[in-house]
């Protein structure tokens, strides 16, 4: 009898081949795909709940916790990038993304806050490059906002919003098209991100981001998932990461209920399942805490490092 985490994982398999940009006819040809690369667990966490009196302080105590990555706010970043460069340089600690910090909205429905998210994203998108982020978080719009309409805002950013209209050459040129291009040519790259309806209803699903991603299939453009918001949207984190495929650069994790440390929640914080669609695709980027804590940092993020080292093994 086939199990029903064995159904989901096959169903969710038959979305590598869109998140990866391959087709059908690709997959059953005589060339042989290759390889997926073993994937490995990172695990970063977000500057601002590191304690230390400089930089350099911060990334010892990372080290000595067992983390492999640093995440920066995004205007912070834009501000210290020197400063970031020459305290990472050696480190055994490196960069994993920049969080978010667009001022405006991608798709608001006010063009002047468009044009001001644009300008501001090539600045962040320039600084994530100078730093060696993996890439700049971004969400094309919050409720608060005043977004575009769904479709309006699909073809704003991908310049179709009806599939049969792909192969038309989208003028003026996507909002997505043109970030994409300046962050590959900064050395990074855009990271979408979903997130639950209670913050914004555009994109909600690993595979919504996919999808955005496959209408551009462009290098400078990739999603991420995020555990926290997976918990109310997602209906299989081994599903959400399997869709994600080649796409997906970059993960949040925090606790399933509180969105603390992860552990603080107790037995809610099971993340075998997702991990065990990281290994499927071979994932290679960071995991990264984004998340507040109850107890002390010192006792409760050396504690969840050892969880999801754990957690990892047996997925």
């Amino acid at each position: 009898m086939l199990r029903r985490r064995d159904f989901l994982a096959a169903a969710a398999a038959t979305g590598v081949a869109a998140a990866t940009g391959r087709s059908h006819a690709a997959q059953t040809d005589a060339v042989p795909a290759q390889p997926k690369p073993k994937a490995v667990l990172k695990l970063s966490a977000q500057e601002g709940g590191i304690p230390g009196e400089s930089l350099k302080a911060k990334l010892d105590t990372m080290a000595g916790w067992g983390f492999d990555g640093i995440e920066f706010g995004g205007q912070a970043a834009l501000r210290r990038v020197k400063e970031i460069q020459s305290a990472l340089d050696g480190h055994d600690v490196k960069i994993s993304a920049l969080c978010g910090g667009v001022e405006g909205a991608l798709i608001a429905d006010d063009p002047a806050a468009r044009e001001k998210a644009m300008h501001s994203a090539k600045e962040l998108l320039t600084a994530a490059g100078e730093v060696g982020a993996v890439g700049l978080i971004i969400v094309p719009a919050f409720h608060r906002d005043n977004m575009m309409p769904h479709q309006a805002a699909r073809e704003l950013l991908t310049g179709f919003a009806r599939w049969d209209a792909r192969k038309d050459k989208p003028d003026p040129t996507p909002v997505l098209l043109e970030l994409a291009e300046h962050a590959v040519k900064a050395g990074t790259r855009i990271l979408l991100e979903p997130l639950n309806r209670q913050e914004c209803y555009f994109l909600r699903t690993v595979a919504d981001g996919a999808s955005i991603c496959k209408d551009l299939d462009h290098p400078g453009l990739a999603v991420m998932g995020d555990f926290w918001h997976m918990t109310w949207e997602e209906t299989s984190d081994l599903g959400a990461f399997i869709t994600g495929g080649g796409y997906l650069h970059h993960v949040h994790i925090a606790s399933r209920k509180r969105r603390k440390t992860p552990g603080e929640d107790g037995a809610a914080d099971n993340y075998v399942e997702g991990f065990k669609g990281l290994k499927w695709i071979g994932y290679q980027d960071f995991v990264s805490f984004e998340c507040g804590a109850v107890g002390a940092r010192e006792v409760v993020m050396p504690a969840a490092v050892k969880l999801l080292r754990a957690q990892w093994e047996q997925a």
